[in-house]
């Protein structure tokens, strides 16, 4: 029986008077008059608990988003007496130091709590059990494809021209070897603001359970299994000599093939039950290749295989509640490679290496510069970023012609820029500033025709309207209207209208990717905005549009957030070409205040002012990069971690592979916590 453990927070609060003083001062000159005075509790948000000593633990679970809101300058409201920005960053940092040294857990009650692969993480581990060469089954879920094995994370370097493939738009792509006859499950629902290897989204019905048990039927039936295309053929599926006992030749092979399906996680008992099947398939009448396949479907079909699980002892603090080493080398491979543990981790995992911060360090580094590192490019970045939104992006044919070449679309070009940056920067071991403004892009020879004013150098005179192999090369960036990630044209597209921009959805975004911080739903007694076939038709500006609606008072409270992100950027067009006015003649206007406290007037000063605040960006990226590290949403107890690994990186300027080791040798990816 599987024991898994998963924790509640209970949290001892600091007793020094001294260390809440000026904590309370702030609440009372502050907060408390609409948090908590009279009974009157704005925003849900009651801050009475800040004013008892000890501190009430429920306080905490309100600590982050009351750090946000400081941070962000939402907070107190432009009615309220001014607080310094100096005064701000001292309470900010209070509440930090309070929070990081007051947040031991312990355990609660156990419960269980597991996971099954995803239909990605699924491919990937029979792949990799088998050595197969090609895929289970298409994946149109990853967008970036290799053409010519560009991607070399042990050099450490990009290369300037890489040769790529984008299937989910272009379906004249290189057809990649897959098993025949073999059809995937559904692609697995992404958790709202999240990813698709949530433990909360990944159960496994009765009905789910009998469509893997047809898929393991179907992966050992293909016709291209065979040894040609399964690299352990030989070590595993093919007949043994004649004079070798068929129990022995049974077990020989079985026993390494379990070891590594079950991730080193099985008993003698659960080895032998699968030797003794394979034997009964033998003894019935099958020949021994047909046996062996038969052996493989039920280890690809068995929950040891596709639940992903952690048994830690069911009464301990959390300080002792350390992964042991399979458990630790399992998350470690799935969030990496999105895969099994490799006969180096399981190793490292047996003989105890891993368990130690030298040992994680060693195994850490050893799989980022392994070519299977793609398969996490190949799954967070687009998640993270939300780009399977620009699939179904369709502007207007008529305002938009040149969007449209043959029968595809420019943003099968476009998708490929962000994630060829993403990928630059995790192996080039980059600043995540670059994330923001980078000083080098990928662009195909249609991509800079498409971008017009914004393309780099000489544009040629017609795009090269490539469809199956694209040929991007890489180009230094000084104009800040282009490079990083907010303002390329896949994001500018897929965050407007088929006629115009949209502010709202781009500012939503932005505070959703860049500073983990969705906005909440529309209240449900507001009306939608009204659908006008263009705003521009009618002599408005899109900003003018919307300020009736901003003024609602249900409304302002979101939109103070929101809006400056949103037409910061509207000097880009639905397909993310510049423009200086619209095409009425009225000129764009985009000037705002960032976080309530910094102006600005153009392109330049609004990406001036975000790497201004980078450590707002860390510390959201490090929460998405935790999140989909844990397969779970963060909890308040995650947020003192996430701030030590914000000043931790900070000196480096918050490097991505920085930021990526800082969160395996924290506490909560080492810890028993599901």
């Amino acid at each position: 029986m599987f024991r898994i453990l998963a924790w509640s927070l209970v949290i001892p609060v600091a007793t020094k008077a001294t260390e809440l003083k000026p904590i309370q001062a702030f609440f009372r000159n502050h907060c408390v008059e609409c948090h908590g005075k009279d009974d009157k509790i704005k925003g849900k948000v009651d801050l009475r608990g800040w004013l008892q000593q000890p501190v009430d633990a429920s306080a905490f679970q309100d600590l982050q988003a009351i750090k946000d809101v400081l941070r962000f300058g939402e907070m107190p409201p432009e009615e309220a007496p001014n607080v310094a920005p100096s005064a701000r960053e001292d309470i900010i940092d209070r509440l930090t130091r309070f929070e990081m040294e007051n947040s031991l857990e312990v355990a609660s009650s156990p419960k269980v709590s597991v996971r099954r692969m995803n239909r990605f993480q699924y491919n990937n581990a029979v792949v990799d059990l088998l050595d197969l060469q090609g895929v289970v089954y298409a994946l149109p879920e990853r967008i970036l494809r290799d053409h010519d094995g560009y991607f070399q994370p042990q050099t450490g370097k990009m290369p300037t021209v890489v040769k790529v493939g984008c299937r989910p738009l272009g379906k004249s792509q290189l057809i990649e070897k897959r098993l025949g006859g073999v059809a995937p499950f559904p692609q697995d629902l992404r958790a709202e603001h999240g990813f698709d290897n949530r433990s909360d989204h990944l159960s496994l019905s009765p009905l789910l359970l009998e469509g893997f048990l047809r898929l393991a039927q179907s992966i050992v039936e293909s016709p291209d299994f065979k040894p040609d295309r399964v690299g352990i053929w030989m070590q595993c599926f093919a007949p043994p000599p004649e004079d070798q006992d068929m129990q022995e030749a049974v077990a020989v092979r079985l026993r390494p093939l379990m070891r590594k399906a079950f991730r080193g996680n099985a008993d003698e008992e659960t080895y032998q039950r699968y030797i003794d099947y394979a034997l009964k398939q033998w003894r019935s009448g099958k020949g021994f290749t047909d046996s062996m396949k038969a052996a493989l479907a039920a280890i690809l079909s068995s929950p040891r295989f596709l639940y992903l699980y952690q048994e830690a002892p069911v009464e301990t603090t959390l300080e002792d509640a350390s992964l042991k080493g399979l458990e630790l080398a399992s998350r470690l491979s799935f969030f990496l490679w999105g895969s099994l543990p490799d006969e180096p981790l399981l190793e490292a995992a047996l003989n105890g290496e891993l368990v130690l911060d030298q040992g994680l360090e060693k195994q850490f580094h050893r799989m980022l510069s392994h070519p299977r590192l793609k398969r996490f490019c190949d799954s967070f970045p687009s998640q993270w970023l939300q780009l399977d939104r620009i699939i179904s992006s369709a502007p207007d044919k008529e305002s938009f012609p040149g969007f449209y070449f043959l029968k595809y679309r420019d943003s099968m070009h476009m998708v490929l820029e962000p994630l060829l940056l993403f990928e630059t920067v995790l192996i080039e071991n980059l600043s995540i500033s670059q994330f923001i403004q980078s000083n080098f892009t990928y662009r195909s020879k249609l991509l800079q025709e498409a971008y017009g004013e914004l393309g780099i150098g000489e544009k040629p005179i017609q795009g090269n309207q490539e469809v199956t192999v694209l040929r991007f090369e890489r180009y230094p960036v000084e104009d800040p209207r282009i490079g990083g990630l907010i303002t390329n044209a896949a994001v500018m597209t897929m965050t407007s209208g088929p006629e115009d921009t949209k502010p709202i959805t781009r500012g939503s975004w932005m505070a959703t990717v860049f500073f983990n911080r969705p906005p909440e739903p529309p209240p449900a007694d507001v009306p939608p905005l009204s659908e006008e076939k263009s705003v521009e038709a009618h002599g408005k500006t899109i900003r003018e549009r919307l300020q009736a609606h901003r003024e609602q008072a249900q409304c302002r409270g979101c939109h103070e957030k929101i809006d400056p992100f949103g037409f910061a950027l509207e000097n880009y067009s639905p397909i993310g070409t510049w423009r200086d006015q619209y095409a009425n003649g009225r000129k764009v206007d985009m000037e705002g205040i960032l976080f309530g406290q910094e102006p600005f007037h153009d392109i330049k000063s609004f990406k001036a002012s975000l790497l201004n605040h980078q450590d707002r960006f860390a510390h959201a990226l490090s929460g998405h990069l935790m999140s989909f590290a844990l397969a779970r949403p963060l909890e308040p107890s995650d947020q003192a971690v996430l701030s030590h690994i914000i000043r931790q990186t900070a000196p480096e300027g918050h490097r991505l592979q920085d930021l990526i080791q800082a969160i395996v040798m924290s506490k909560p990816f080492r810890s028993g916590k599901p």
